[in-house]
């Protein structure tokens, strides 16, 4: 392990502000940010770790349990567990990646039980390592982020990057709550690992991940990949926020009158409950699940049954509301391109871990749900943290670099309206939430969504800045924006029906679009498509 007092050193910064210097800075810290922080770390950066809320309880993980995609090592359970989910993400996956993770997933699986994280064994003695208890898991990813010797900034929302003359990433800055000034660090490279946008939906764990990382990245050229794929929506009581889809597996679906949904389930089936939601309240019962499900229901998800307990809702034997609330890019595929092995961006010094990167060589179009994700943010967190290591010991000292502030929306002064942060938020998410425009999508739907969102940018672009108070939540507000806008170009790019993109249009899959649709711009958002690995198609300009 490295030396402990091997900390990142604070520099001299403006009036008002701290600043750090340091080999990598990582921003969030999730799990793929406390993966990146501990591997960078461990190849011997000075590492600071930026976390919008407390790292170790923040984000979607902290809440709730999740599944792993652990497989052991025996070439025949690999081949079923690669080839099981090739045909449900549109055969977009990359089976090269499939193996990397796989492998990644099972070495840090095992290290994490070295360290001490408590794995359940069934009635043989193995040691069941195919799923993790949230809080338990970034306690122990907390403890071991520290003992790596990493600086860890907590309610420290970063705001913008920092680059060089070269338009190198070098560092950030961003706000720090609890003494309600500023922050810099210096960094020869930078991790995002922020997660992805939730638009702010009410799932549970999930509204931090407003997609600020995206922005950040877009605002120095950064481009994305599989945005089309953000359209997943979760089953939740209407009167909760857990969105433990897999429960409801178990579960009856009925109308106010007590008629049977045709076709309702959790699986295959979800599209069925959202059009009869659109015509008026959907109901659900868990009776499906006998005794011993119960049992093992309340052990692995305490938290799922916590909204019923309070309101006196037995969900076993009473019918109760649902709704469907959007996960966007954090269950979805979308998110950073990543160019190498490294995880790597498009542009140089930036990283990118978790839901911040895309998913898609390892799920293709469709959601890889908590298991998928969960190995993908230990291993592209390792991996990212290694990379900007590595490129940061051929970097020159951070301080003799000049920087400059690459964040723009909600800085610039042009003394013209104000900036109003909550009332953008609501604007977006009315054109993100309904059914009609983003579960169900059709051309014209798609470009009257786009006109208002792409006005809203205009306006949110002559803006003033933002009061002070209202910083975190305006940029918040925009990287929704901004998302939405890349969201809904990819999907009119996309014109067939794959994964979870649904187009009413183009109801069916077409062979010859097994592409990649990349993504990118703030004031004008462009697309492409990009080949497949294992397809010949050339780049086209969409």
């Amino acid at each position: 392990m490295p030396n402990p007092t091997h900390r990142a050193e604070r520099v001299s910064a403006p009036e008002g502000s701290v600043a750090f210097e340091a080999d990598v800075l990582v921003i969030g810290g999730g799990p793929a940010g406390t993966w990146a922080a501990v591997s960078a770390a461990e190849r011997g950066a000075r590492v600071v770790l930026a976390d919008k809320g407390f790292c170790g309880t923040s984000g979607a993980t902290a809440a709730a349990g999740t599944g792993v995609w652990y497989v052991d090592p025996d070439p025949t359970l690999r081949e079923a567990a690669m080839a099981n989910r090739e045909k449900m993400g549109g055969y977009l996956q990359d089976r090269r990646w499939m193996a990397r993770v796989l492998d990644s997933t099972y070495q840090h699986s095992n290290r994490l039980a070295d360290w001490g994280y408590p794995y359940p064994v069934d009635d043989r003695g193995t040691s069941q390592r195919n799923s993790l208890q949230g809080p338990e898991y970034m306690r122990l990813m907390r403890k071991r982020t520290k003992q790596a010797g990493v600086t860890i900034l907590d309610h420290t929302p970063a705001l913008e990057l920092l680059v060089d003359d070269d338009g190198a990433v070098a560092g950030a800055s961003g706000v720090r709550r609890q003494k309600q000034d500023r922050w810099t660090v210096r960094a020869k490279a930078v991790v995002i690992a922020t997660g992805g946008c939730a638009f702010l939906s009410k799932t549970l764990g999930s509204n931090v991940l407003t997609g600020d990382g995206y922005l950040m990245a877009a605002e120095v050229g950064a481009e994305f990949t599989s945005m089309e794929f953000s359209n997943p929506y979760a089953i939740s009581p209407a009167f909760g926020s857990v969105t433990k889809t897999l429960f409801y597996g178990w579960a009856s679906f009925t109308y106010d009158d007590g008629s049977v949904v045709p076709g309702a389930a959790s699986k295959g089936g979800r599209s069925a409950i959202a059009r009869a939601l659109l015509e008026g309240p959907v109901y659900a019962r868990l009776d499906k699940a006998d005794d011993d499900v119960r049992h093992h229901m309340r052990v692995s998800q305490p938290n799922f049954f916590l909204p019923f307990d309070r309101t006196g809702i037995d969900p076993f034997k009473d019918r109760f509301p649902v709704t469907l609330r959007l996960e966007g890019t954090v269950r979805g595929t979308g998110g950073l391109r990543i160019v190498d092995d490294s995880c790597a961006t498009s542009v140089p010094g930036l990283y990118a871990a978790g839901d911040a990167a895309t998913r898609e060589l390892i799920c293709g179009g469709f959601t890889g749900g908590g298991s998928h994700n969960a190995a993908w943010a230990m291993s592209s967190g390792a991996w990212a943290g290694q990379g900007a290591a590595d490129y940061a010991a051929q970097v020159g000292p951070a301080a003799r670099r000049k920087l400059s502030s690459a964040g723009a929306v909600a800085f610039r002064s042009r003394q013209r309206r104000a900036f109003a942060p909550a009332a953008l938020a609501r604007a977006v998410q009315a054109e993100v939430f309904p059914y009609e425009l983003n579960y169900f999508r059709e051309a014209s739907r798609l470009q009257g969504a786009l006109r208002r969102l792409d006005a809203a940018w205009r306006d949110v672009s002559e803006a003033d800045a933002a009061d002070r108070s209202e910083i975190v939540r305006a940029r918040e507000a925009a990287a929704m924006l901004a998302t939405a806008r890349w969201m809904y170009r990819s999907a009119l790019a996309r014109q067939e029906s794959r994964g979870m993109h649904r187009r009413d249009d183009f109801p069916d899959q077409d062979s010859r679009q097994r592409h990649y649709v990349t993504t990118g711009g703030l004031d004008e958002i462009w697309t492409s498509a990009r080949p497949h690995a294992e397809a010949g198609y050339a780049e086209a300009a969409e």
